[in-house]
């Protein structure tokens, strides 16, 4: 499965939403040295239930619009 996300670093509680017809991720992670990265793919795994080494970002890995794929199990 692929999604299209959009990240907000730096927020006060890790959360996810649907807005503007977009998925928002925000962690409280800063979005230095990949951090932000990391802290994406782990709330994503914890989300849907899966390991983080079956979360990939595939596109945007320098800009808060990623593309995300998630192997299901």
């Amino acid at each position: 499965m692929k999604i299209d996300i959009k990240v907000i670093a730096g927020a006060k509680h890790n959360r996810i939403a649907q807005e503007e017809g977009r998925w928002k991720v925000y962690v409280t992670a800063p979005a230095v040295e990949g951090k932000a990265n990391k802290a994406v793919i782990g709330f994503l795994a914890e989300y849907f239930k899966v390991r983080k080494n079956q979360i990939e970002i595939t596109k945007g890995l320098k800009s808060p619009l990623k593309t995300i794929s998630i192997e299901s199990i």
